[in-house]
């Protein structure tokens, strides 16, 4: 019997967490972390085809590639990867620290940061990081357990957007939450059950730093995040049918805090 497609992607992301490495691969994604000086790179694999598609990159990098036989791609990478003749062994990002990343700063708009409850779907993080970059958060935060580590599946999802939009694994989701509840953020948990829509509490939070709450799909929000919140909040559907999926929910709640005046 075929394992279910979830089940595939959790195991691998088990296996990812439990390596010091991560393999990168696809042209958009190997080409942002050469051009990222914070990324510790280790092995660039490409084919003759792909190092003439990523020259400039590679040259600026300083990095030496291994030019490969496209039939025999010498990289351990998951069946199915498409590649596209790229592969970029990496140490995963190091962004710091929770306060570093997140402290509000004098003059600047209110910060939006995404806070993930066990989101184990590297496909679903990797969109979200692309969101947040797009929407200016400040960070995409998720427990180290649990959660989707750097993968290569992340990271082509996330289309460059892993080498810029800080991704901080912590220890525990709910201490971090009353971390930032210490900093002065609002925490608005997203909840299809929820009687407030997301409008009315934004237009509520005003200019105050801003925290993103969203759950796995299918269990959502695990009750310690839920009481953690200072308001759970569902986005409006135009029937009773509707729903989102956590990456789509995502970036609609983030332009919603753009829109309210929120986002640095």
């Amino acid at each position: 019997m075929k394992k279910p497609t979830w089940i595939v992607e959790k195991e691998r992301a088990k296996r990812a967490a439990a390596v010091e490495t991560v393999w990168l691969f696809g042209l958009h994604a190997v080409r942002d972390a050469l051009m990222n000086p914070a990324r510790e790179k280790l092995r660039l694999v490409v084919t003759k085809n792909a190092a003439d598609k990523l020259a400039g990159a590679i040259a600026d990098s300083g990095i030496e590639p291994e030019v490969a036989d496209p039939r025999r791609f010498p990289v351990p990478l998951d069946p199915g990867s498409v590649h596209q003749g790229a592969a970029l062994e990496v140490k995963p990002l190091n962004w710091g620290g929770l306060r570093e990343r997140c402290a509000a700063e004098p003059g600047a708009p209110a910060p939006v940061v995404v806070l993930l409850d066990r989101v184990s779907d590297p496909h679903n993080v990797g969109a979200i990081l692309r969101s947040a970059e797009v929407f200016g958060a400040r960070a995409v935060i998720a427990p180290r357990r649990h959660s989707a580590p750097e993968t290569g599946a992340l990271a082509k999802t996330a289309s460059g957007a892993l080498e810029r939009q800080p991704y901080l694994r912590v220890g525990n989701l709910g201490d971090a939450m009353l971390e930032l509840r210490k900093m002065g953020y609002v925490l608005l948990g997203l909840d299809g059950e929820a009687e407030i829509d997301l409008a009315t509490a934004l237009a509520e939070a005003g200019d105050q730093p801003l925290g993103l709450v969203l759950g796995a799909e299918g269990p959502g929000l695990r009750e310690r995040t839920r009481e953690t919140c200072d308001r759970l909040v569902k986005i409006p559907f135009a029937s009773d049918f509707g729903s989102l999926n956590v990456s789509n929910a995502a970036a609609v709640s983030l332009y919603a805090a753009g829109r309210a005046g929120q986002g640095g």
